[in-house]
């Protein structure tokens, strides 16, 4: 006899729950993703406190130049430490022991560097500003000037920019959160939602769904799959974004506020929720088309194009332009809502309408893929052999 209603889809969703649960598979997977994660922030750790980029020992008579070589390092991005040595002999040791990158020798007049083997393409960079400031101050001098007050004045002097619109002040940290929550959100959709049309497939293969269509309606047998399926999913990706977030910012990875990183984890949460929604329900009634696990693939292959289509074109325009205009429009759009808009959430930027409009579409669009996949799910699911034809399934049974 059929369950009524919801009592069967909960029936459905238990089974499927306590089945993923207790699956090795799901926990290894999950281990596996906070094992990278955790490591990536470890990484970050390392990469980050590495301190200077470049370490050049100075002698007292080239001490006069360490400031100005700081000044020029970082003109050109090059972080430099510099180190006083007691002399030249001292610092041509340390060189060799590779504590220092270079050693800068000579009475200090011009640039004259000591180094191991080669030197680092940003250091030299660095290194032939301040050499042409030094040619530069021995020009003024020469000419009677102050290169004092020279140097202050090019230093004060810079272009007057008047932006119409202020940009949004992006930073590294919110990129990468941007990216990782997009990794992230397609990683799932990706592994769960097939997860979903491979399981009607063995269901159809195993003549299981025949058994379970004795106790619930097809439509109560799909929702229930994708709800189970989906609670699994999203009990990994909760666990995922807070040790993630709590690792970043016990490492010091993180610098931004508690708010703002719970923030993050929020909308990773509402996403996963919507894109799943959207996609399983779609891959289920795809899933019902056809009866070999080999076949699954060709199935949902339209479906997951666009899942792919809008992860990859995050990962390949937002590092470069944040503020692409295209990837804006296309963030709007349900198919590609669900890897987009949460790689811009977590970099900032977003106009709330933006959000609020990007979430009630999809939502908007969820009951009418509800009914559309229902139907192909309860003409195909019993239907075992030869591949269903999309226009067939359509059809009432």
């Amino acid at each position: 006899m059929n369950q009524g209603g919801w009592a069967g889809v909960s029936l459905i969703a238990s089974r499927e729950i306590g089945i993923r649960l207790r699956s090795k598979a799901y926990r290894l997977s999950t281990l596996a993703l906070l094992v990278v994660i955790v490591g990536f922030t470890v990484v970050m750790k390392l990469i980050g406190g590495g301190g200077a980029d470049a370490t050049v020992g100075v002698t007292g008579p080239t001490a006069s130049l360490a400031a100005p070589l700081q000044a020029a390092g970082q003109a050109v991005g090059e972080s430099v430490e510099v180190r006083t040595v007691p002399d030249e002999t001292a610092g041509r040791t340390q060189v060799g022991d590779g504590d220092l990158d270079a050693l800068l020798v000579g009475d200090g007049s011009r640039v004259q560097v000591v180094v191991k083997k080669d030197l680092d393409g940003n250091l030299r960079t660095a290194l032939n500003v301040l050499a042409g400031q030094l040619a530069l101050n021995q020009q003024i001098t020469s000419l009677g000037g102050d290169p004092a007050r020279v140097n202050a004045a090019v230093a004060g002097a810079g272009v007057d920019v008047r932006p119409m619109e202020q940009p949004y002040p992006y930073n590294g940290q919110q990129l990468v959160l941007g990216i990782v929550a997009g990794v992230l959100i397609y990683l799932s959709l990706l592994l769960n939602g097939q997860s979903v049309a491979q399981g009607v497939v063995e269901e159809k293969t195993s003549r299981v769904v025949e058994l379970l269509l004795a106790t619930v309606r097809p439509w109560q047998l799909m929702t229930g799959k994708v709800l189970g399926i989906g609670a699994v999913g999203l009990i990994q990706m909760v666990v995922i974004g807070v040790v993630g977030i709590v690792a970043g910012l016990a490492t010091g990875v993180l610098t931004i506020s508690v708010s703002a990183a719970a923030g993050t984890v929020v909308w990773l949460i509402v996403w996963y929720l919507l894109g799943f929604l959207m996609y399983s329900i779609v891959f289920a009634g795809l899933g019902a088309l056809v009866s070999r696990q080999e076949d699954v693939g060709g199935a949902i292959t339209p479906a997951l194009f666009f899942v792919i289509a809008g992860y990859v074109v995050g990962i390949s325009v937002l590092p470069g332009d944040p503020g692409s205009g295209l990837v804006a429009a296309l963030s709007v759009i349900p198919v590609f809502a669900p890897t987009l808009m949460p790689m811009r959430l977590a970099m900032g930027g977003v106009a709330p309408w933006e959000a609020i409009l990007s979430v009630g579409l999809v939502v908007a669009l969820i009951p009418a893929l509800v009914w559309l996949s229902a139907r192909i799910y309860r003409n195909a699911v019993l239907r075992t052999g030869a591949k269903v034809g999309f226009r067939e399934a359509l059809r009432a049974a």
